[in-house]
C-alpha cells in the first residue's frame, strides 16, 4: 500500500491499519500476557521500535521486555536500544509481491530479532492458521496454531483459545 501514498491515491493512514483479526490477537494476546507475566516485564505492543545499530532498526507487534534490561541512557521518545525477550509478531503489512520469496522477509526479520538478543520470536500467520516458533541456535518450528505455545517458562497460550473460530 505504500506505493498508493507514494503515488497519492490513497493517504498514509489507509495503509498503516490492522486488520481486524491482527487486532484482536494483539488485543487479547497483550491482556493474557500482562495478567501472567511477572511485574519484571513490560509488555509493549504498538509497532515498538527496536533499534538493532544507526540506521537499523524493526517494529515489533508485541514485545516482552524486562525491565531490567533497559539502559538507564534509554529515553521515553527514542526506539528500544535492549533487546527484548520475546517478540511475537501477527502477519505483516510488508510488500511481500516485490519479493522473489515473499517468506525471506519473515526470515530476515526474525534472524534480525535473534541476532540483536532477542530470545524467541513468535509468528501468528492468520491466512495459514499457523504458527513459527524461532530462537537462536536452534530449528525453528511450523505448528498450527490450535497448539500450546510456550512463551515464557511456565506461561503458553493458544491461539484457538484466544480468538472465536
Amino acid at each position: 500500500g505504500y506505493k498508493d501514498v507514494l503515488n497519492g491515491s490513497k493517504h498514509r493512514e489507509a495503509v498503516m491499519g490492522s486488520s481486524f483479526i491482527q487486532s484482536l490477537l494483539i488485543t487479547k494476546l497483550v491482556v493474557l500476557l500482562s495478567d501472567k507475566v511477572d511485574e519484571s516485564y513490560y509488555v509493549l505492543t504498538n509497532e515498538l521500535g527496536v533499534q538493532f545499530a544507526k540506521k537499523s532498526w524493526r517494529a515489533a507487534d508485541i514485545a516482552l521486555v524486562k525491565k531490567d534490561s533497559i539502559s538507564p541512557n534509554q529515553e521515553d521518545n527514542q526506539y528500544l536500544h535492549s533487546p527484548p525477550k520475546i517478540v511475537i509478531e501477527i502477519d505483516t503489512k510488508a510488500e511481500l509481491e516485490e519479493l522473489h520469496e515473499p517468506y525471506s522477509y519473515f526470515h530476515r526479520k526474525t534472524e534480525q530479532f535473534l541476532d540483536f538478543g532477542v530470545e524467541k520470536v513468535i509468528w501468528v500467520f492468520t491466512n495459514t492458521q499457523k504458527v513459527m516458533i524461532a530462537e537462536k541456535d536452534e530449528d525453528w518450528k511450523i505448528i498450527n496454531w490450535n497448539k500450546d505455545i510456550n512463551v515464557l517458562e511456565g506461561i503458553s497460550i493458544n491461539i484457538s483459545k484466544i480468538i472465536p473460530q
